[in-house]
């Protein structure tokens, strides 16, 4: 029997992850790896409900003008203008970095302030993020299959 409570607080770490809120997805999944689930549905969950976080930023980046200046907003003005100027240089494929921390959220803000559409922006943050997440299963599988703990 699959424990969907665990499924559950990993989709809120992945999602919280990638919005405004804090979290720390790769630590739940590679610890739910190692406890034997499904690699394929963990990596499933985390990559769809971080995808969706990501989709919380774009809506918030739509909204820049009225919620910039609030304390919550997941990206200072500086943070806004390092990912505009990622944005000048590589355009939509700048999302392809929205994995990486400090910069990955404010990408998926600008492509909201920027307009960018929904069918261009979920399949490369979903490429992102779920390379990502397999990366973080391979290598806890590999640390699992190597002893260390």
């Amino acid at each position: 029997m699959l424990e969907w409570s665990a499924y559950l607080a990993l989709a809120l770490s992945a999602f919280t992850s990638a919005s405004l809120l804090p979290g720390s997805s790769e630590i739940v999944l590679a610890t739910l790896s190692y406890k034997a689930y499904p690699l394929f549905a963990l990596w499933l969950v985390a990559t769809l409900a971080n995808t969706a976080g990501s989709v919380l930023n774009w809506w918030l980046g739509g909204q820049v003008h009225r919620f910039a200046d609030r304390r919550w907003f997941p990206a200072s003005k500086e943070q806004l203008e390092k990912a505009k100027q990622w944005n000048d240089k590589y355009g939509r494929w700048s999302l392809l970095m929205s994995w990486l921390p400090i910069v990955g959220d404010p990408l998926t803000v600008m492509a909201g302030v920027l307009k960018y559409s929904l069918r261009a922006f979920i399949p490369l943050v979903m490429l992102a993020k779920g390379a990502r997440y397999a990366v973080v299963l391979l290598a806890a599988d590999h640390f699992l299959a190597v002893g260390v703990s």
